[in-house]
């Protein structure tokens, strides 16, 4: 069977900050209509007050990282001519959901006519990663192995405590808020992409959704492209955060495939279990305990990720030419998460505008 392509893809959604009172600012409408030529890499969202941008198809981390620099930089300056700023943080500490606009086309108030209240609600900012596999069993084998490290990989990307201008004592309260939306969470393991395409098929055919793009799980078969697209993570705050943990679900996927070529293959746990992990990921991030399933024993979160990316993946690192971008992981688990800096800024200051600050510094480090 010919290996994967393991190619890289990028999805990160900013906020839009008007710097003088730190709110978000509904403006994407203004920005897009100001300038063509960029739109087939910057679009808007559901919010006028996101702005969302995808990297071109990558070969390795290092690409994927020039391409979210030049990124990020473009949509600092095309806003910075409206004088606002750009913040890529789960959620706003305190910008209410229920003032923002919801952005005039017909694709986003269909979203808003078939959600209700739960589309306004959906004021999030994710990180979404495409991993290139071309042989759709394979993506399947992929998906349920890999289902196991999403707490893994929410712990390292939370950003999003706050909400509605409270500590919500959660690391990541944007998974919350997502869980509202339906098919959503971490998949149960499938059996084969026919059984992936039934599934797509009935509900598609029962009129409850028009295609495979509204299966909004965690992890899951993109519907328009050869990736397995992980869906998990909260924007991440430092571009190094968001290439490194590219660079993790690009190991995850390539050693999934090293153990199948060699005839071999890790458990496939339950998706309730995995669900336990997920939350205690969302509520402490590292400050918490995962399980260990396969020891049925509880260990330090940190403990667990530093495993993952000891043990699991190490060996095919140098393969990948990543190991620098994956190494940046220890100085998360040293330092915290954006959830963590941010929940420190806020206990130092008591102030959700030095949050916001904060936040927008971060998101522009390293342009």
């Amino acid at each position: 069977m010919k290996p994967p392509s393991l190619t890289l893809g990028i999805e990160e959604e900013y906020q839009i900050i008007d710097p003088n009172t730190r709110e978000l600012k509904s403006y994407i409408t203004e920005i897009l209509s100001g300038d063509h030529l960029i739109l087939a890499q910057i679009k808007p969202e559901l919010h006028q007050s996101i702005v969302e941008v995808g990297t071109k198809v990558c070969n390795t981390p290092a690409e994927a990282r020039a391409e979210l620099v030049r990124l990020r930089g473009q949509v600092l300056e095309l806003v910075a001519r409206s004088g606002l700023k750009i913040a890529a943080a789960g959620t706003h500490p305190f910008s209410s959901w229920i003032d923002q606009q919801i952005t005039p086309l017909e694709r986003y108030l269909g979203v808003r006519e078939d959600m209700g209240e739960l589309a306004q609600r959906l004021l999030i900012f994710g990180t979404h990663i495409h991993i290139g596999i071309e042989d759709r069993e394979f993506l399947i084998d992929a998906l349920n192995v890999a289902r196991y490290f999403l707490p893994h990989l929410m712990c390292l990307s939370s950003s999003s405590p706050f909400w509605g201008g409270r500590k919500t004592g959660l690391k990541s309260y944007r998974s919350i808020v997502w869980r509202g939306f339906p098919r959503t969470g971490v998949p149960r393991a499938l059996r084969s992409w026919s059984e992936y395409t039934e599934l797509v098929n009935t509900l598609v055919t029962t009129r409850c959704i028009p295609d495979g793009s509204k299966i909004w799980w965690d992890v899951r078969p993109n519907w328009s492209y050869p990736t397995l697209e992980f869906r998990v993570c909260d924007v991440c705050t430092r571009i190094d955060e968001a290439v490194c943990i590219a660079a993790i679900v690009q190991a995850i996927v390539a050693k999934i495939w090293r153990l199948r070529r060699d005839n071999m293959t890790f458990r496939i746990y339950p998706a309730d279990l995995i669900e336990e992990n997920k939350w205690r990921a969302v509520r402490y991030g590292f400050d918490g305990r995962l399980v260990d399933f396969g020891k049925e024993v509880e260990l330090p979160a940190r403990e667990l990720v530093r495993e993952l990316l000891v043990w699991f993946i190490d060996d095919v690192l140098d393969e990948l030419g990543s190991r620098k971008e994956v190494e940046y992981a220890f100085r998360i688990l040293d330092e915290g998460s954006s959830a963590d800096r941010q929940i420190a800024v806020y206990t130092r200051t008591g102030d959700f505008k030095a949050v916001v600050d904060h936040v927008i510094a971060e998101t522009a480090e390293g342009l």
